[in-house]
């Protein structure tokens, strides 16, 4: 019998957190009154967290675990996980216990109601720095301005997709993933649940300032042709700033004034160098993305699973 939900997981070295994510998502989704299997993806942990959730699905026939051949990143082991979820309904959610699944019973109320995807929308957020709060708010709000998808503002990837939004979700199979702007890119009605995300009690936080900044860049890239714009506009104004600057010359040459200017001809081409050189990146980052693409590799790789398999089941393709 396939279960009503299923929810997603994805896991990297939280081997910490898992015995109580597991009492607290079945004490969560028991109360809900439907039937429910949790889908843990581990993404190449290297601290004993596949053996344990192994055991877990050999203890609970609720529970399955997956891992992968190695690290592909959080959103290709979200990726995974909803690929193989046997749930009429999809939930995603990380396993740091930041997102509290205590909330799932009320995001479920709201699909009940017609909605197709509920996100959570932190209204605050717990133990986190005035910078990363800072660049969150600004990175929210470009995203919003720079693109015509209504991406919400101040949420995660936590949230609830129904059976539309789910098989549409699964359609979409491009290596860059902005998980969050691909569930507002698929529309249908949906709706928002507040709540004050907690601050992780145990282990470290898997999104450093380096990998932040390549997940805005995936984000910006995927969803966005504004750097593109930017970068001709910005163009456009430096080359007329360029030719000004030449009739300028000319007019001097023809009143007889001859300046050296030396400090103005190097400071031009540092700045038409630079200029050129920023526009080549940004061009870059959009041509490295569809090499990408036309490389049409598996978006991830299963090693092996754990866990009960329904006869009838057919097994994903590693996409």
């Amino acid at each position: 019998m396939r279960p009503e939900i299923s929810v997603v997981l994805p896991v990297f070295n939280e081997s910490e957190n898992l015995p109580e994510l597991k009492s607290r998502l079945i004490s969560a989704l028991e109360s809900c009154g439907r039937t429910f299997e949790i889908v843990f993806v581990d993404d190449g942990s290297r601290d004993g967290s596949f053996p344990l959730m192994a055991a877990m699905a050999e203890s609970d026939r609720r529970i399955r675990a997956v891992r992968l051949s190695r690290n592909f990143g959080h959103q290709m082991a979200l990726t995974a996980g909803v690929d193989h979820a046997r749930g009429r309904l999809v939930a995603v959610m990380d396993a740091d216990l930041q997102d509290p699944p205590e909330l799932l019973p009320q995001m479920l109320l709201k699909i009940d109601e017609g909605f197709e995807v509920v996100y959570a929308k932190r209204t605050a957020r717990e133990g986190e720095t005035a910078f990363k709060k800072m660049t969150a708010h600004v990175f929210y709000r470009l995203m919003r301005s720079w693109t015509n998808v209504e991406i919400p503002v101040d949420t995660g990837d936590f949230r609830v997709l129904g059976p539309k939004a789910t098989a549409a979700f699964r359609k979409l199979r491009e290596h860059h993933r902005f998980i969050r702007g691909m569930t507002a890119w698929v529309g249908f009605k949906q709706t928002a649940v507040p709540y004050v995300r907690p601050a992780r009690v145990r282990g470290e936080t898997k999104y450093p300032l380096k990998k932040m900044m390549k997940f805005a860049l995936d984000a910006i890239t995927s969803f966005s042709y504004v750097p593109l714009q930017l970068a001709t506009w910005l163009g456009f104004l430096v080359s007329l700033f360029a030719f000004s600057y030449i009739l300028v010359v000319l007019m001097l040459k023809f009143l007889g004034i001859n300046e050296r200017g030396w400090t103005t001809v190097m400071g031009w081409m540092l700045l038409l160098g630079g200029v050129q050189l920023m526009l080549m990146g940004v061009l870059g980052e959009y041509l490295g993305r569809i090499y990408d693409e036309v490389k049409n590799r598996p978006l991830y790789l299963v090693a092996e699973e754990a866990g009960e398999t329904l006869e009838d089941e057919p097994r994903p393709l590693p996409r």
